[in-house]
């Protein structure tokens, strides 16, 4: 049985600490949150000790093993702790906003020949992985383009900006994952156009709300990704892939497959899911298994440290792209 703790009692962690209770790999001892309140309401309604400060929480001798939800400025050092104590990690992305910062830690990380995992979720989205699984086994011949759209239903307070690293780093950073997996090739150039439509506060923060992506392989595969912070109908999530045989499409999910017709409108459909705490629902549930898995078995990382500082290589560059105009060689 693994020994558990969360840190971190924000959304987040309240979705990986419910999931570690509910896992039967693990047994979640503790949640952590320098909000004393937080975090004993998350331990309360878990059944787990509370505390106020995760750096000693991870310290315990009774924890194998931390995920990180704590606000991304802290990740590193908590990451670092853990590692260096010899816990394994389940670490939430940007594993930092600095690339200088992930590339230390990364060979710190190597060196220690620690389990780390960077939580990259969509990948365990039973729908996303099903696409994966048909490419690994030719379903539509050699991939020549992946179009990403993802929209939120609403953007974020511009008090959250500054903090975040901006929608490349914070929102489409995801994309720029997934768009890499499936394209079955690191991109080596990426343009990308961007600006403010949604709400003026978030340009006068100095980021942008929309942008379109563009990025190309050393073979020429091409991937598009175009984000929103705001979109009326709903949460929007949908990845096209087109090959040389055929296309495969990974569509929206909605509470149901209830389709209406009647005098007002044909094909009335229920709304998208809300947000993403509801639309990857279960690829938290399962991202934590396979991290948890990983441990009890043996076995390789799903996705590493490598994998979050790549995806933040190219969120740097679509931001630089965005602001000169040019495309970027990554």
């Amino acid at each position: 049985m693994i020994r558990i703790a969360v840190l971190g009692a924000g959304r987040i962690g309240r979705i990986h600490a419910a999931n570690a209770a509910a896992n039967p790999r693990c047994r979640l001892v503790a949640v952590a949150d320098i909000a004393e309140e937080a975090a004993d309401s998350l331990a309360r309604s878990l059944g787990c000790e509370a505390s106020r400060d995760p750096a000693a929480t991870l310290a315990r001798e009774d924890i194998d093993a931390v995920v990180i939800g704590t606000p991304t400025d802290t990740h590193v050092a908590l990451l670092l702790a853990a590692a260096r104590r010899g816990k394994a990690v389940l670490c939430e992305k940007p594993v930092d906003l600095d690339i200088g910062k992930v590339d230390a830690a990364a060979a710190e990380i190597e060196g220690l020949g620690a389990r780390v995992m960077v939580a990259f979720n969509r990948r365990f989205d039973p729908s996303a992985a099903a696409v994966h699984r048909a490419l690994a086994a030719g379903a539509i011949g050699a991939v020549r383009q992946v179009v990403i759209t993802s929209r939120d239903p609403a953007p974020p307070p511009p008090s959250y900006i500054a903090s975040s690293g901006g929608l490349f780093r914070d929102m489409t950073i995801h994309d720029l994952d997934m768009g890499s997996w499936l394209l079955g090739e690191e991109p080596n150039e990426i343009f990308a156009a961007a600006s403010t439509l949604v709400d003026p506060a978030i340009g006068a923060a100095g980021d942008f709300d929309t942008a379109m992506i563009i990025m190309r392989t050393a073979s020429g595969r091409q991937c598009h990704i175009n984000n929103c912070r705001q979109a009326a109908y709903g949460y929007d999530q949908r990845i096209e892939v087109f090959g040389a045989r055929g296309m495969l499409l990974n569509d929206n999910l909605r509470p149901s497959t209830l389709r209406r017709y009647d005098a007002t409108g044909t094909e009335a459909r229920d709304p998208l899911l809300n947000f993403f705490l509801e639309r990857y629902a279960e690829a938290y549930r399962l991202e934590l298994d396979a991290f948890l898995a990983a441990l009890a078995e043996g076995t390789k990382m799903p996705l590493t440290v490598e994998d979050g500082r790549r995806a933040l290589r190219l969120a740097d560059a679509a931001h630089l792209s965005a602001r000169t105009g040019r495309t970027v060689t990554v």
